[in-house]
């Protein structure tokens, strides 16, 4: 959602696509196409050409596209999309096209360089991406509101989980509570890790049965009018060991010392230092294998990065994770995970989930 009028939207589509010394742009990423024009379905094209800015979808959404789309005509035929180009002469006078390479399929490509032999084809990789690095006001909010559900499903959580329930019967819970407060779907499926599966950053729910003592790594967010909410907390079922503490106490030193220099302008890397080198000084640097965060929007994992393999400049606006770790295997993990974005002079936290370890009794 970059702009709210047809002139707008377009000019910004011709300019990528003369950035790229072809005459039109052909957008076919469901996420570039509804941030673009605001259309949620699951099939549809956006062709920008020098004169017009047209929208193609199949007939299921004849409606729905005419309710939805904003900033480009629409098209709704009742067969093969691209045929429907092809008859009524849509990139005529056109001689070459900016594709998204990175979204398409070498088969999906090779077919459209057969039907229209006479365009030639350019290839482009991340055409969008910089544009929806950078949040507008509307799209924050709609950040916001996703991540308050995701807030009030954590609080509720701390009052009826306990041990003896598997990780299977929390996530589904987790599921259920999403969506009786109002989010249209889940952002990934929830991480329910308990004791040691918690050593594993991306354990699936198990039958794995919860036990007192343990640390529970919690990761769960949903979507909300096409945005992503994105939160990790990791609590205790009853009293943690020594150690467990120590760890938890350095990973939320990690996380807070990092969103305390988390600002637009600088890099990924200058983020992902702060929190690496405090798990470094503590001895746990080898038990920290993955980024700091990732870019959170229309889907849940998009640009920027924070990590020590980034040295792009994070933009004005960006909506980021910061979420460092410390994984210990056959023991547990622990990971803290909040969304900010990011300004000049520092950043607005979205979440507000307590970080102090949750102790349940």
């Amino acid at each position: 959602m970059p702009t709210t009028t047809v002139a707008a939207t377009h000019d910004l589509l011709r300019g990528i696509a003369r950035d790229h010394d072809t005459d039109a742009l052909v957008l076919t990423a469901l996420p570039d196409i509804r941030w673009a024009c605001s259309f949620t379905g699951s099939n549809g094209l956006l062709i920008a050409r020098p004169d017009r800015l047209i929208f193609l979808s199949d007939g299921r959404y004849t409606e729905q596209a005419g309710r939805e789309v904003q900033n480009a005509e629409v098209h709704t035929p009742g067969y093969n999309l691209w045929e429907y180009v092809e008859e009524e002469g849509l990139l005529d006078d056109v001689d070459s096209v900016l594709v998204q390479a990175d979204k398409v399929t070498v088969k999906t490509l090779h077919g459209w360089r057969e039907r229209f032999p006479e365009i030639t084809w350019e290839e482009g990789s991340g055409l969008l991406t910089e544009h929806r690095g950078s949040k507008s006001e509307a799209e924050v909010e709609r950040l916001r509101a996703a991540q308050e559900i995701t807030d009030t499903v954590f609080a509720e959580l701390c009052d009826w989980i306990e041990p003896g329930m598997t990780e299977r019967e929390v996530g589904a819970e987790i599921v259920y509570r999403h969506l009786r407060h109002g989010a249209d779907t889940m952002s990934f499926d929830p991480i329910v890790a308990s004791g040691p599966n918690g050593a594993l950053p991306h354990a699936r729910p198990s039958d794995c049965v919860l036990r007192e003592g343990e640390l529970v790594v919690i990761d769960m967010g949903c979507f909300l009018n096409g945005y992503a909410s994105d939160m990790t907390r990791t609590i205790a079922l009853g009293e943690p060991s020594e150690e467990a503490r120590r760890v938890y106490n350095i990973v939320l030193e990690a996380q807070e010392s990092a969103l305390q220099s988390a600002r637009s302008g600088i890099t990924g890397t200058d983020i992902d230092d702060v929190a690496r080198n405090i798990i470094k000084e503590a001895g746990y640097d080898e038990y920290f294998g993955h980024g700091l965060g990732h870019g959170v929007g229309l889907e849940i994992h998009e640009w920027p990065r924070l990590s020590y393999h980034v040295t792009h400049d994070l933009p004005d606006g960006a909506a980021v994770t910061v979420e460092p770790g410390i994984y210990l295997p056959e023991k547990f993990g622990v990971r803290i995970e909040d969304i900010i974005i990011l300004h000049p002079d520092g950043h607005e936290n979205l979440t507000q989930s307590p970080k102090t370890l949750q102790v349940i009794t």
